[in-house]
């Protein structure tokens, strides 16, 4: 069965995330994993401060997790398997493990700053998640709510896009789901042509989605995350997928 991933603090924000991907579980069928790291605080003061062990963390944490499950089973029945996972480390480090271990259909991440897509992305671990992680990320800006998703934007690069598209995954969300698929990629200058290269990786993605009959767009604008979201405003956008890369635009981003 596909699962889809939560990492969690129990901040607001990442309960509502968690909420968030609840209800996409239930849509596509998928069961939920709730994932929290502890992290170990680190102290450089000469003045004695008390020290939370690790077992306290891991303890608390599995407690709030337990909580948190019951919440959703409250809410969703036998709708939806639920599992949790407390691990110590680093969020980035330990959610790259696991999901490495299971292969999920998706990972859900909480941000920062509803209605300002650049704002969310910095001064979090969202941004490191983007680059690191080799899954579908959905990022939940503070206080969405998931009703429908009606219409999925993908940011593309045209670049390698056959190595680096995950085209099962979009493909089964999209089918899933009902929606309808919308391809975007911002071109920030004006005068820029299309070289033999980038027509080719084009071909190459419309094969790949032909499927889906997605609608294209070709973008000028000078400022990527601008560009992006007056797209997202005027086409209604429910779902922006964003695929991982070393170079791309994430990093414009």
């Amino acid at each position: 069965m596909k699962t889809i991933v939560v990492p969690t603090d129990f901040s607001a924000v990442s309960v509502n995330a968690a909420t968030y991907a609840a209800n996409l579980a239930v849509a596509t069928n998928a069961s939920l994993a709730l994932v929290h790291v502890c992290q170990l605080p680190l102290t450089y003061t000469e003045i004695p401060m008390p020290l939370i062990t690790v077992g306290e963390l891991s303890e608390d944490a599995s407690q709030k997790m337990d909580e948190l499950k019951e919440q959703f089973a409250a809410t969703h029945g036998d709708k939806i398997k639920i599992y949790t996972e407390v691990k110590i480390g680093t969020v980035i480090t330990e959610l790259k493990i696991f999901c490495e271990s299971i292969q999920p259909y998706a990972v859900v991440m909480g941000a920062h700053g509803a209605g300002a897509f650049e704002r969310f992305l910095l001064g979090s671990n969202t941004l490191s998640a983007i680059k690191q992680l080799s899954w579908p990320l959905i990022v939940v800006p503070a206080g969405m709510k998931f009703t429908s998703i009606r219409n999925i934007g993908l940011a593309c690069d045209f670049k390698k896009v056959v190595d680096t598209t995950p085209v099962r995954e979009i493909r089964n969300l999209v089918k899933e789901l009902g929606a309808s698929l919308h391809v975007l990629y911002i071109n920030e200058d004006k005068k820029k042509e299309y070289d033999a290269d980038f027509i080719a990786e084009t071909a190459w993605l419309q094969e790949m989605l032909t499927d889906l009959k997605p609608q294209y767009h070709f973008i000028d604008s000078p400022d990527v995350n601008e560009g992006l979201m007056e797209f997202a405003d005027s086409y209604l956008l429910d779902l922006l997928i964003v695929v991982p890369r070393k170079h791309g635009v994430v990093d414009k981003l």
